[in-house]
């Protein structure tokens, strides 16, 4: 969680949970739990942003050669003043770029309900430059809070491939009231309970060992974009409202 900059590949499957648990301890003799949270478990929700004409939502679904992403994201039980981390995500040629600063989630809000830079000085964050670039990248697409997006997650960091890390996302769930991370996971699932995300993260190539086990449990590739799924969910579910309240009058 400490890495504020980094580039890496990132392959994404989606599995069953049993295929998951199956997986496991294979992975610990070559991998270890990640440090933070207990076995390398922890909680995970992000607040994602969007402008009205939905730029990074289609970015995103057309699968275009660049594209990005704002989220303010917390682990496990947060506070107010409690670390939180705002990030810039993009993507280019199947490349991950990120770039985060831990902010406490008091001034988060703070700079997000004044929409400017202008008490930074003030602020607790780890990295002014960061926060320069969330709020050109926001100013430009003239972003919003759109959508809650929560999971549990348990990540792997390899003993002998440095650069390897591999999560498991599961309990996906998402939405679009209460747009405040603090109030934990709570929403609607937008992916099957019964299965699992599963990312490799590495620097270059997946290892060849990683590769043999994945085809062995026949693990497909599905790019699962955790934001535009969720965004579906939430879009079907405020046009069921609004057709229900339609009727009703």
């Amino acid at each position: 969680m400490a890495l504020e900059v980094f580039s890496r590949y990132e392959v994404k499957y989606l599995i069953p949970y049993h295929v998951y648990q199956q997986i496991v301890p294979y992975l610990l003799e070559k991998m270890r739990y990640d440090k933070f949270g207990k076995n390398g478990c922890y909680n995970i929700v992000s607040l994602y942003f969007d402008s009205d004409d939905k730029k990074i939502y289609y970015e995103t679904r057309n699968k275009l050669r660049f594209r990005q992403k704002l989220r303010l994201r917390v682990y496990d039980h947060a506070t107010l003043d409690g670390a939180s981390f705002l990030e810039i995500k993009q993507k280019y040629n199947n490349v991950v770029n990120k770039r985060r600063t831990m902010i406490t989630l008091r001034d988060a809000y703070h700079y997000l309900d004044t929409g400017n830079t202008s008490h930074m000085d003030f602020y607790d964050l780890s990295n002014p430059q960061t926060l320069k670039e969330v709020d050109a990248f926001k100013s430009l697409y003239d972003l919003k809070p759109r959508v809650i997006v929560s999971y549990d997650r348990q990540a792997f960091h390899g003993l002998y491939e440095d650069d390897l890390r591999v999560t498991f996302d599961y309990n996906l769930m998402c939405r679009e009231d209460e747009l405040r991370v603090e109030n934990g996971p709570e929403g609607k699932h937008f992916v099957d309970p019964g299965l699992v995300i599963m990312e490799v993260k590495v620097t270059h190539s997946v290892p060849l060992w990683l590769s043999r086990l994945l085809s062995e449990y026949e693990c497909p590739k599905d790019s699962v974009s955790k934001f535009c799924t969720s965004s579906d969910l939430t879009e079907k579910t405020s046009l069921s409202s609004r057709t229900k309240e339609e009727v009703t009058i």
